[in-house]
């Protein structure tokens, strides 16, 4: 079985299709889907949304894109929310948090305060926790890294990882795995294959952000979480491996990094 450690399936490009593009992924193989949560008005419609189908768990958090939207009673909801989400099995981590240095108005300088702020909050929240973060890291992980250093949460994933062969290295040795997806299946990304077919196996986890980030051979139109296999199957290709391995190690590394993941 298949493991996505992101989607939003609970996107309106899914419009009533959400269960259904669950159900079309477990005939897949798709074992389990992790949810994230981007803002707190979403916060009940993942966790519904992971309740209502027996393969998927779900994440709450504020990520960057919603942070110029969000106020500070924000963080006491996520608290709050996180605190009562605990006894709740289908909830696995803080996400999706983290830092956008690439949309512009998000890269001025008041913006980037803020969402570090928040990023920081939510670390310490994770940290109270336990929880593992699913992190954003868009023209951000020298910045990312530097915090996760100084707030360390119980490990977690770096959501379509696009750094450095070093920066891989640093989230690895902080307990962190690696998010590749569709910019994996792409020829053109030498840089992301070839850290896809180089670094150890043990800190890639597989992940579609279905509705984004489309494979090449679904590209533009919307990504769903049934790809995860064919993408398994490219990394496959990368490593000289078969793809039953690819799939049972992608796997165990979700539920190693995702402890509170459903059987």
């Amino acid at each position: 079985m298949w493991i996505d450690t992101h989607c939003h399936l609970d996107a309106h490009e899914f419009g009533n299709e959400s269960v259904a593009q669950a159900a079309l992924a477990k005939a897949q193989g798709v074992g389990m889907i992790v949810i994230p949560a981007v803002e707190t008005a979403n916060f009940p419609i993942v966790a519904q949304l992971a309740a209502g189908v027996d393969n998927a768990c779900y994440a709450l958090g504020i990520h960057p894109i919603y942070v110029p939207h969000a106020a500070e009673d924000d963080l006491r909801v996520l608290h709050a929310q996180v605190a009562a989400a605990m006894a709740d099995p289908r909830f696995v981590a803080l996400g999706e948090i983290g830092l956008d240095f690439f949309i512009p108005m998000l890269n001025e300088p008041a913006m980037r305060e803020k969402q570090i702020h928040f990023f920081r909050e939510q670390l310490k929240i994770a940290r109270e926790f336990d929880l593992p973060v699913l992190m954003h890291v868009r023209r951000s992980q020298d910045v990312v890294l530097k915090h996760v250093r100084q707030i360390r949460p119980n490990g977690g994933i770096a959501h379509a990882f696009n750094g450095s062969e070093q920066q891989a290295r640093a989230y690895i040795d902080l307990g962190f795995k690696l998010g590749f997806g569709g910019a994996m299946t792409f020829t053109r990304a030498l840089q992301i294959r070839r850290l896809a077919a180089e670094l150890p196996l043990e800190a890639i986890v597989l992940e579609t952000d279905a509705p984004d980030i489309s494979p090449a051979w679904v590209h533009p139109g919307r990504n769903s979480p049934d790809q995860i296999p064919r993408i398994g199957a490219v990394l496959a290709e990368l490593r000289a491996m078969t793809v039953a391995q690819v799939a049972a190690i992608t796997s165990a590394n979700a539920r190693a990094v995702l402890p509170r993941m459903p059987a």
